[in-house]
C-alpha cells in the first residue's frame, strides 16, 4: 500500500514514502528507525535491482526504496567512504515489464518527477 511518488524516466521509480492520496508515511515506522547503509558488498545498482533511498546522510534510509530502471551502477554504487552510494538489496525477477511501465508513466507536468496517475504497489513477495 505505497505509491511510486517519484518516477524519473530512464533512472528510477521510487516508493515507500507515501500512501494513496500522496499522504506521507511517518519515516522509520516500518523499520523502527533508520538503517545502516550497506554498500560495497558486491550488489550493484544495475537495471531491475531494488535499492534503499536515503538523504545525503549515509545511515538515513527508512522505508523508501527505488527500482533502478536502467544500469545506474556508475552513479549510484559505492565509490569511496565520502561517496558511499546507495544500497541495492534485491532484484526484480518477475514483473520487469511492470517496472518499465511505471518508468514510462506520463509526468504530472513537464520536468516533474511525479507521475500524473497514482501508481500503487499493493503486494510484493520475497523469493529468497
Amino acid at each position: 500500500n505505497t505509491i511510486f511518488h517519484r518516477v524519473v524516466p530512464g533512472f528510477v521509480a521510487q516508493g515507500g514514502g507515501f500512501i494513496t492520496g500522496y499522504v506521507a508515511k511517518t519515516p522509520g515506522t516500518d523499520l523502527g528507525g533508520a538503517i545502516k547503509l550497506e554498500t560495497n558488498v558486491g550488489v550493484s545498482n544495475v537495471k531491475y535491482t531494488i535499492a534503499m533511498a536515503r538523504t545525503s546522510v549515509a545511515d538515513s534510509a527508512t522505508s523508501q526504496f527505488f527500482f533502478n530502471s536502467v544500469d545506474n551502477s556508475a552513479t549510484l554504487d559505492y565509490k569511496t567512504a565520502a561517496d558511499p552510494g546507495y544500497a541495492a538489496f534485491g532484484r526484480v525477477i518477475s514483473g520487469q515489464a511492470t517496472v518499465d511501465k511505471i518508468n514510462a508513466e506520463p509526468q504530472l507536468y513537464s520536468g516533474a518527477e511525479t507521475p500524473a496517475t497514482e501508481v500503487l504497489l499493493y503486494w510484493a513477495i520475497q523469493l529468497k
